[in-house]
């Protein structure tokens, strides 16, 4: 008993001095928990199998409510050291809906104290601060609450109604439109991107200057097929696509999900909507269970002859394959809609082997594959090993790329060094890309994007500087900053390299022909659309009178069929426009007669790029042609013309934050 009461009160000194999160003030042992059960989730947020207890502990949130003497702290125990930062501990808390106090123990002082040995594990303490149970591993949903049932009613008289300072992070959290983009896939049929915006369950389709041309789900995270407007989302993560199909890793549901371009709906073509434990697969459709997919990617078989679907199973540690035809594979038949292991036995490691059932990852999240030799590689960003892997798609060899070391139980070789081989590090990388003959990586944690020579294999910092933020140079890869990018793709043809920078809620978007990066703005074409879709609000949807420029009025006639405007852009002095970035204009009505006569156009004329107006750096003018038949409009009409541009400082050749010019133009004939 004195050895107990000296534990705690060592956790008690302990906590007073850490940071909290979703709380206003530090939680007292003897003041805020005093009288309570107190469930200690031990947990680091790259952690797949720490991410899988959330649902049980918001079942248990529910289950016993603040005024039933049961409280649930986090406690974040860093893995990596860029885990160990307050805002990035924010960050995942917001990524995953965390609602309870959270500390960060950054130097694991009270894992050290409890003697904790692995994520996650849940620690109770008693009405006293008295340490009275643990549960380690995933999983444990019912043994958590039959012994929270047999607990609360042992301690019934001295249990006591919580009055936590609680202040969620996420009602001061400023709202953008992505959230947590999670990753991103060039569709080159169509030549537009294709964006799994993670935080607000849907999936977002834009061509390649980023205004938005499709919004596949209506916001809100559930699991529902059906039309692109209806269908519900959980916190997607991967996207691939065929000519006519997108295909999504619906993570926190589970599933796979396919998205029609020609039916124009969504369905579930993998998972049962429920976390799964199968380690083997091979039933069909949604009769297959699955575990947090993380990542998707089309694929072939060795022969190259029939598309598939490469999964990047997270959750289990695996690699899998989902048959879109019947397909013959490595000797063996399956029917479309089949479900099945490719490689990993299902143990977390970083274990490469000659046959693909014997090698082991380590929460896999993202896949890039490479088809320019008859053998075909397909390349695994193995994120908890901090390593790139590949497999031989010719005999399922499994082999590693760079990151990461020999000792296959080490998951711990982290770190942020250019080098050869098993010589590099990198850390908690989750996206990776085949671009000629490099593979370009998102190192996560290293907030960098890095290439590997795929013949020298010798991987070096292509942009980023090693610190999160989002600060743009732009001609100056290393000196911009990313903050936990988790996605990357590529457009080959035109040496673009797309990355879903996660925590910065926006897409970068790095020309190595031209040597510049920039941020891609994401662009919906009206206030009215993007209410219907998401009430997260644009700034070209939030302007009112007082923000518009207003242009003298232009009277034309009925011969005319086009109007030429000049707009002052108000650049500073040291200001120039980046002509290498996708400035844009978009055309729309001010009033309803307008609004109706600019929805009846062709969209080519409602909006445009660089390359349909001329900037003027001495007047600081642009010139935007307007192509308008006013023979379909009576009158008058009036019109705004929202201009979204890109400014560089010319004195330090900085990238400055976009910013959008609204323009009221008059029309009378």
């Amino acid at each position: 008993m004195a050895m107990e009461n000296l534990q705690v009160q060592k956790i008690r000194n302990h906590i007073r001095y850490l940071e909290w999160l979703n709380v206003s003030q530090p939680l007292k042992m003897y003041d805020h928990l005093k009288g309570k059960i107190v469930v200690l989730d031990f947990f680091t947020y790259c952690c797949i199998n720490c991410m899988h207890i959330l649902p049980d502990l918001k079942l248990v949130e529910e289950r016993y409510p603040l005024d039933a003497g049961v409280v649930i702290v986090g406690v974040h125990s860093a893995k990596f050291l860029n885990e160990r930062v307050t805002s990035n501990i924010l960050s995942a808390i917001l990524r995953y809906n965390i609602q309870h106090p959270v500390v960060n123990d950054k130097n694991a002082t009270l894992w050290q104290e409890l003697a904790v040995s692995c994520w996650p594990t849940l620690v109770f303490l008693g009405p006293k601060g008295q340490i009275i149970h643990s549960i380690a591993g995933e999983g444990p949903r019912d043994k958590l609450l039959l012994f929270l049932d047999v607990a609360t009613q042992y301690y019934s008289s001295e249990l006591q109604p919580s009055d936590l300072p609680i202040s969620l992070s996420k009602n001061e959290a400023t709202l953008s439109q992505l959230i947590y983009p999670g990753k991103i896939c060039y569709w080159p049929e169509r030549h537009q991107l294709v964006i799994a915006d993670t935080g607000n369950h849907r999936i977002i389709v834009t061509d390649v200057n980023g205004i938005v041309q499709n919004i596949i789900g209506n916001g809100h995270k559930g699991l529902k097929d059906g039309r692109l407007e209806i269908a519900e989302f959980s916190s997607p993560q991967g996207v691939t696509c065929d000519s006519q199909n997108i295909f999504v890793a619906d993570t926190e549901n589970h599933c796979i999900r396919k998205i029609s371009f020609e039916s124009f709906e969504v369905k579930t073509i993998s998972g049962t909507g429920h976390q799964g434990s199968d380690k083997i697969g091979g039933n069909v459709f949604q009769s297959q269970a699955l575990s947090s997919p993380w990542d998707v990617l089309i694929g072939y078989t060795p022969d190259g002859t029939t598309s598939l679907l490469f999964i990047a199973m997270a959750g289990s540690h695996q690699i899998w394959v989902y048959f879109l035809n019947d397909t013959l594979w490595y000797s063996k038949s399956y029917v479309s809609g089949t479900c099945l292991c490719f490689a990993g036995s299902g143990q977390e490691e970083n274990r490469n082997n000659s046959y693909p059932d014997k090698a082991s990852f380590a929460q896999p999240s993202g896949l890039a594959l490479s088809m320019e030799d008859s053998k075909g590689k397909l390349y695994i960003a193995d994120s908890e090993s901090s390593s790139v892997r590949y497999i031989s798609l010719s005999d399922g060899k499994v082999c590693g790329l760079v990151g990461g070391e020999r000792d296959p139980t080490n998951l711990f070789a982290f770190g942020d060094t250019d080098g050869i081989g098993i010589n590099a590090k990198l850390q908690h990388p989750l996206g990776v890309a085949v671009l000629d003959e490099q593979l370009i990586i998102a190192d996560s944690y290293n907030h960098k994007i890095k290439t590997v020579d795929l013949k020298t294999l010798r991987c070096e910092t292509l942009a980023g500087t090693g610190q999160p933020g989002s600060s743009m140079f732009a001609s100056d890869f290393k000196k911009s900053e990313f903050n936990e990018p988790g996605g990357v793709c590529v457009n080959a043809k035109d040496k673009l390299i797309y990355i879903a920078d996660t925590n910065n809620h926006d897409i970068k978007v790095i020309d190595l022909k031209d040597g510049t990066i920039f941020k891609l703005p994401i662009i919906f074409s009206s206030a009215k659309e993007e209410e219907e879709k998401k009430n997260v609000t644009s700034a070209v949807c939030e302007t009112t009178e007082s923000d518009l420029i207003s242009l003298p009025d232009v009277v034309l006639t009925h011969e005319m069929t086009s109007v030429t405007l000049r707009l002052p852009l108000g650049l500073a002095e040291d200001e120039h426009l980046n002509a290498l970035a996708p400035n844009t204009w978009l055309l729309s009505g001010m009033d309803e007669e307008s609004d109706t006569f600019v929805s009846l156009l062709d969209k080519s004329k409602i909006k445009g790029r660089l390359d349909d107006f001329l900037y003027n750096a001495t007047s600081g003018l642009a010139s935007v042609t307007l192509q308008l038949p006013l023979s379909a409009a009576n009158g008058k009409l009036t019109l705004k013309i929202s201009v979204h541009v890109f400014v560089c400082n010319s004195k330090s050749n900085m990238c400055l934050p976009p910013k959008w010019v609204f323009f009221k133009q008059v029309v009378r004939h």
